[in-house]
């Protein structure tokens, strides 16, 4: 039985979800991220199996073909998998689980776990969205310039999410997602399940 909550968390690239993500990771010991696999090559700084599980494209295929992955899609050139198992187990301990994918992967995990919530990160401007990618000093200015139409092209799919928050002001979009976090934990049907035992003593 599934007792722990499923989070997707969803934004163009350089909307600051990655940010945002690891900081609500920090405050809740209760979230635990569902680490992705990926055959893209890691940026500076990312560490292979806490960021990432970096893997070519034959072990990708490979983990493909035996239906291991619960979603997967193609993003910017290179292929990025959700593990099935790696979000079954904790939820079926009772651990609220985030997954930090494109809108692709989202609307697949949504048909499997209808009750999932899904987040949708917006950047406050397309300028400021440029300026982020730039800040990080990875990737040509044509490289960018296809970013940035890309991600207007995701940003399409944000009406197909539950919630929305503007990553303007870090604090406040961090605040924005601990609540929908709460709000959900506190959702009747998850409760009742939850608390079962107690609720039958109380009633």
């Amino acid at each position: 039985m599934i007792t722990g909550n499923l989070f997707i968390i969803t934004a163009a690239s350089g909307a600051g979800k990655t940010s945002l993500i690891k900081a609500l990771l920090k405050q809740d010991a209760h979230l635990k991220l569902s680490v992705s696999h990926t055959t893209r090559q890691p940026r500076p700084g990312e560490v292979n199996g806490v960021d990432y599980h970096f893997v070519d494209d034959a072990a990708f295929l490979k983990m493909l073909g035996e239906a291991q992955f619960l979603e997967s899609a193609q993003v910017h050139g290179a292929r990025y998998g959700t593990s099935q198992s790696a979000v079954d187990v904790p939820l079926q301990a009772g651990q609220d689980v985030i997954l930090e994918i494109d809108w692709q992967g989202a609307a697949q995990v949504r048909r499997l776990f209808p009750t999932a919530t899904s987040i949708f990160v917006l950047p406050p401007s397309l300028e400021t969205l440029e300026q982020r990618l730039n800040s990080r000093g990875q990737d040509s200015q044509e490289t960018i310039s296809k970013r940035v139409a890309a991600a207007q092209s995701e940003m399409r799919h944000v009406g197909e999410f539950d919630y929305v928050t503007i990553n303007d002001n870090f604090d406040v979009a961090l605040q924005d997602i601990g609540a929908i976090v709460r709000t959900q934990r506190l959702v009747a049907a998850v409760q009742l399940q939850r608390y079962a035992s107690l609720i039958q003593t109380l009633t």
